[in-house]
């Protein structure tokens, strides 16, 4: 009985690892035979049963033809390098639904590649519920850094900040930005960037090879005021002065130039990353964030998009 057990269990060890190796690694069936030693006819029937005990769970990715196509033709239209669209659900008011799905893939996807690589991180809504979706993964050759500071008005960890959400999973070195999101005056910003962790925090994420980033919108509710960053007044003089959205804090306008003065001048997180030379993923959708997105597709204050087919088709105008 033991023995028989304990060949039952070897068995599985082989199918799982059979199953690592033909899912997530990307090896054909041949391929795991001469790294198992094996025969092909017994590759395959150790990934059948891994199928079959549950040692690989099956996430659906193929993309409906429109989808594919709104995304083709987003490419072409903003010259974007990278580009996801979702089914949109008629039925659901929720900015988060579909696109944060699609972004914990590709951020998964990421995390798991053998490269080592740096990982700007944004915060908000969107990306923390992308976040909440990830499995642990073990990726100690990436750096994950945060873009903007961590610290809400009222002194305790920001709400939707998100790196360490992240660090509950995710088994990587992680950068956190210990700093307001605004600062009171340029002086306490600047002071704040002298600081050298601060100073060496920054430096990593102008080095960063991806970001994912939220796109916060500036109309009635916008977040930014709604979580205590800027007052009622601070918002209507962003909207008075044309701003339409925001990246990590950073306001900008629908030709995506950065609001001169106002808030900006007191953002105390790290410059948007330049898309030329790093891939911006900006994770967004809905009527509210449309102008802002807009601007950040338009402008190339990102280099890549995951929104939805609503989104993307208003992105795209009639044919």
């Amino acid at each position: 009985m033991s023995r028989r057990k304990e060949n039952g269990d070897n068995r599985l060890d082989d199918a799982a690892r059979a199953g690592w190796l033909y899912y997530i690694a990307g090896n054909t069936q041949d391929e795991i035979a001469a790294k198992l030693g094996i025969s092909r006819q017994s590759a395959q029937r150790l990934v059948a049963l891994a199928v079959s005990e549950g040692l690989v769970k099956v996430r659906l990715d193929h993309p409906i033809a429109k989808c594919l196509d709104l995304a083709a033709r987003l490419k072409t239209r903003f010259g974007l390098d990278y580009v996801e669209v979702v089914p949109t659900d008629p039925g659901s008011e929720s900015t988060v639904l579909g696109v944060a799905n699609a972004a914990a893939a590709e951020i998964e996807r990421r995390l798991r590649s053998p490269e080592e690589t740096i990982i700007g991180i944004g915060t908000g809504r969107t990306l923390k519920a992308a976040i909440e979706l990830l499995p642990p993964i073990d990726a100690p050759h990436k750096k994950i850094v945060s873009l903007t500071g961590n610290i809400a008005p009222d002194g305790s960890a920001a709400f939707y900040s998100v790196i360490f959400t992240m660090a509950d999973v995710v088994k990587a070195r992680h950068f956190p930005m210990s700093l307001p999101v605004i600062a009171s005056s340029p002086e306490e910003r600047d002071l704040l960037h002298g600081q050298p962790m601060i100073h060496a925090t920054l430096a990593l994420a102008a080095r960063a090879d991806i970001a994912f980033v939220g796109v916060g919108d500036l109309g009635p509710n916008a977040p930014l005021h709604e979580d205590g960053f800027v007052s009622r007044a601070e918002l209507k003089a962003l909207q008075k002065a044309g701003a339409v959205g925001e990246i990590t804090g950073w306001a900008f306008d629908a030709k995506a130039r950065l609001i001169p003065g106002l808030t900006n001048e007191r953002v105390a997180s790290a410059p948007i990353p330049k898309a030329g030379q790093c891939l911006v993923i900006a994770i967004a959708k809905g009527r509210a964030k449309l102008p802002g997105i807009k601007a950040a597709v338009t402008g190339r204050l990102v280099s890549g998009l995951i929104t939805d087919e609503w989104t993307a088709e208003k992105l795209l105008g009639p044919r």
